[in-house]
C-alpha cells in the first residue's frame, strides 16, 4: 500500500508526499509507526502555543494510505483552542476520509500526554477501533487505542 501524506500548509494546493511501503491492517510495522511519528513531529513544529508553550502534533492514517496531520492552535480564549487531534480529523474530512486505522501524537514535553476527552470523542465518531501511538519529546512512545483511553463514549442509540 502506498501512503501519502497531505500537507495543508504547502504552497502548492494538493501537495502529497509519496511513500511506498508494505501496510499490515491493524498490527503497524515499525516503519509504519516511524512515518506517522515523523509526520505528527513535522507538524508539532508548526504549532501554536503561546501559551502553554506546549507544541502538540498529529499524524492521523486514513484507511486509504493518506496520512493527515495537525497541530495545537491556541487561543487567549481558552475554549476556542483547538487541539492537533481535532485539526488532523478535521484536515483529512475536509479531503473527503472518514474511516481512520491510526494516529500518532507528539508533544513538546518530556512526558507522555493523553488526548483531552473532547478529542477522543472526536476520534471515535469515526473509528472505533482506532490504533493511538503517544510520543513524548524524549522519545518515550506509549502505544494503545481508542477503547482504552474512553471506555464509554456518548453515542447516540440509533447510531
Amino acid at each position: 500500500m502506498n501512503f501519502e501524506i497531505y500537507n495543508p500548509t504547502s504552497r502548492s494546493s494538493g501537495f502529497y508526499l509519496r511513500v511506498s511501503i508494505v501496510y499490515v491492517i491493524l498490527n503497524l510495522m515499525k516503519t509504519d509507526e516511524n512515518i506517522l511519528i515523523d509526520a505528527a513531529r513535522k507538524a508539532s513544529e508548526n504549532a501554536y502555543a503561546p501559551y502553554s508553550k506546549i507544541k502538540v502534533g498529529a499524524a492521523i492514517l486514513s484507511s486509504s494510505g493518506k496520512i493527515y496531520t495537525g497541530c495545537n492552535i491556541e487561543n487567549a480564549s481558552y475554549g476556542l483552542t483547538v487541539c492537533a487531534e481535532r485539526v488532523a480529523v478535521g484536515c483529512a474530512v475536509s479531503q473527503g476520509e472518514k474511516d481512520f486505522i491510526a494516529i500518532a501524537i507528539v508533544n513538546s514535553t518530556e512526558k507522555i500526554i493523553t488526548p483531552c476527552g473532547a478529542c477522543l470523542q472526536v476520534l471515535y465518531e469515526f473509528s472505533k477501533n482506532l490504533q493511538i501511538i503517544l510520543v513524548s519529546a524524549s522519545g518515550e512512545i506509549y502505544r494503545t487505542n481508542l477503547e482504552s483511553l474512553l471506555p464509554k463514549p456518548f453515542n447516540f442509540p440509533n447510531k
